[in-house]
């Protein structure tokens, strides 16, 4: 899924000496030029309400909607309000465990058909949702084919789409609703009296994963209800590639995990959560979680210090720092299976009323909607950014180059395959020979977003328009910090020529990375006209090998291709750490559950006395 973790704050801010005032008096005088901060207090006291917890963040989240968030803000919440089928165990990213499935389905205990093509998958019993009413198998198949069938365009609906319709969109190549479509996913899902049956157009070993994280359950009749999808064929073009804010489920949630919302607001960038005492395990031991975003670091180490925040962001560039600080505890190297940071090429800029490319014309204060199709730019730009540097003193070595979309700890990963080095000489070749030699003669302009407050991706940003403008003084980039929301959809929607970007693991299987990163009809793709026929065949043929060895041969061929057609610069495989108070217990590492290790499942988790 989409990262939106924030992995960096300035090195020039966070090295400078303490001022040489009492810590008293240097704390109450912070806290009065920071208005973010609701409560700053000199004395840790946030192990005195041991029931709330007290998370900040970076961004805000962008929906409430399982079937259209795909961001990891808004995933971490809807996992602690909603439930699948099946979790992962503790930090296992193998081992699965039921949750609201009242079995995990296998060839061994005859729930999964020999042929690999039929799921059945029994029901917990006793499960009600946090408005009391009880959760039924019509409940479950309504929700999976919810965030099959609603389908929005960069959304997550194609993990369940491939293996359960075998075909990634409900749209046509004219962005028209397939008539088939309901009726495909209605004989795919179908419910019995305590259990769901998946039918499956060929194998997908991946999709027992894929349940563990995708289409949390939410009741059919509650959303109807309110004006959202009833679940019938009738009414699904009206929601089918639905706006943001245009499902009841955007800002309302009702599901069957520990916690419920209490309320979300969007200005603030603040959710809190209260715990559900309908829950039908043993209730959390926390009551109240509040998940803030909190753009400046000094903000975030200053609420952590003085025990107003339990956890916070922190990066490598601030681990000296939050290593220091009394009652805090830093948990190293948390295993991770992402990539980030990267940038993404846009080949075919949306023009109309867009204020990222300039004058829209290669005149020196532009840039042509379709810069990026010639390969000596793309080119051009991969040698001109240090990926050593950056890890080196951006990530302070806690990184791994990234030289390909499998990361590492997924089988296809290649540690041999080619990088791309920091060589401004034949990033300047490149770039001369670029558009016939008129992009060295022209020179350029536009505008790459980041996210705000991610000061990591904003040096990836400057390090690039530095070396660029080192390389010819008419290469120019403005380089500007947007909102989480704001960024989404300029990225999205296909305005932005380059920008920074990260993806974390929605499931743990290469095919999903190989499929958002260079599939054609993949996340990433879909928005940057990225298209190359033989990598399509690649990655399909991949996803239905079974025989580990042959998958690897293919993965190799694919990074082969990623590296000639060069759809992006992808920086590093990170290693992070997570920064929380002493009397935080109970929190587990999982590299797949959304924001980890930053983010949190609440529900294990409590604070001991201080």
């Amino acid at each position: 899924m989409r990262a939106t973790e924030v992995r960096g704050s300035s090195r020039k801010t966070l090295d400078r000496p303490q001022r040489p005032l009492s810590r008293l008096f240097s704390i109450a005088f912070r806290c009065l030029l920071l208005p973010s901060v609701a409560l700053c207090r000199p004395h840790a006291a946030g192990a005195s309400d041991a029931g709330a917890y007290t998370e900040l963040s970076i961004s805000g989240i962008d929906s409430l909607d399982p079937a259209w968030a795909y961001d990891g803000a808004s995933e971490e919440i809807i996992l602690n309000i909603y439930e699948t089928l099946f979790a992962f165990d503790k930090s296992s990213v193998v081992k699965l465990a039921p949750r609201l499935a009242a079995k995990v389905p296998s060839r061994r205990n005859g729930l999964i058909s020999k042929d690999g093509r039929t799921y059945v998958i029994p029901l917990r019993r006793g499960v009600t949702f946090q408005d009391g009413s009880p959760m039924t198998p019509e409940d479950v198949r309504y929700s999976i084919m919810r965030f099959m069938l609603l389908d929005r365009a960069g959304g997550a609906s194609a993990v369940l789409l491939q293996p359960l319709l075998g075909y990634d969109s409900t749209r046509d190549e004219d962005g028209k609703l397939k008539p088939s479509a309901w009726r495909d996913a209605a004989r795919a899902v179908q419910a019995g009296r305590d259990r769901i049956i998946l039918h499956l157009p060929k194998p997908f070993a991946p999709l027992r994963s894929i349940l563990a994280s995708w289409a949390p359950v939410t009741p059919r009749r509650w959303a109807a209800k309110n004006g959202d999808w009833d679940g019938s064929e009738k009414t699904l073009a009206k929601f089918n590639n639905v706006e943001k804010r245009g499902t009841w489920l955007f800002d309302h949630a009702n599901g069957t995990g520990p916690f419920r919302l209490e309320r979300w607001d969007r200005q603030a960038m603040e959710v809190v959560l209260e715990r559900n005492d309908r829950y039908w395990r043993k209730a959390a031991r926390l009551s109240r979680v509040v998940v803030r975003g909190v753009n400046e670091f000094e903000t975030r180490k200053l609420m952590l210090e003085a025990g107003d925040a339990d956890s916070i962001y922190a990066t490598w560039q601030a681990f000296n720092q939050v290593k220091a600080l009394a009652g805090v505890r830093v948990i190293e190297d948390v295993p991770m299976i992402e990539i980030n940071p990267m940038v993404l090429f846009t080949y075919h800029v949306q023009a109309a009323g867009n204020p990222f490319i300039g004058s829209g014309r290669l005149d020196g204060d532009g840039v042509p909607p379709d810069l990026f199709v010639d390969t000596d730019v793309r080119k051009g730009f991969a040698y001109a950014f240090d990926y050593a540097g950056f890890i080196r003193d951006v990530s302070r070595g806690h990184g791994t180059p990234a030289n390909g979309c499998i990361p590492k700890g997924l089988l296809g990963y290649e540690p041999r395959a080619p990088l791309y080095p920091f060589d401004l000489g034949r990033a300047r070749r490149h770039l001369r020979r670029a558009l016939g030699g008129a992009l060295w003669d022209r020179g350029f302009r536009f505008t790459m977003l980041y996210l705000a407050g991610n000061d990591e991706r904003g040096i990836v940003c400057r390090m690039l328009a530095r070396n660029l403008a080192s390389i010819n003084p008419r290469f120019r980039i403005d380089v500007r910090p947007a909102e989480w929301p704001a960024f989404l959809d300029a990225s999205v929607s296909g305005r932005l020529p380059a920008y920074p970007d990260a993806w974390q693991a929605d499931y743990p299987d290469p095919h999903n990375f190989a499929y958002p990163l260079m599939h054609s009809k993949g996340y990433y793709p879909k928005s940057q006209g990225f298209r190359d026929a033989e990598a399509d065949k690649i990655i399909e043929q991949a996803m239905s090998e079974s025989e580990p060895a042959r998958r690897k041969k293919l993965y190799a061929r694919l990074i082969a291709i990623e590296h000639a057609d060069v759809p992006h610069l992808l920086i590093e495989y990170p290693s992070n750490y997570r920064t929380q108070r002493t009397w935080v217990r109970g929190w587990v590492s999982n590299p797949v559950f959304p924001e980890s290790p930053y983010g949190a499942y609440y529900y294990p988790m409590w604070k001991a006395a201080s």
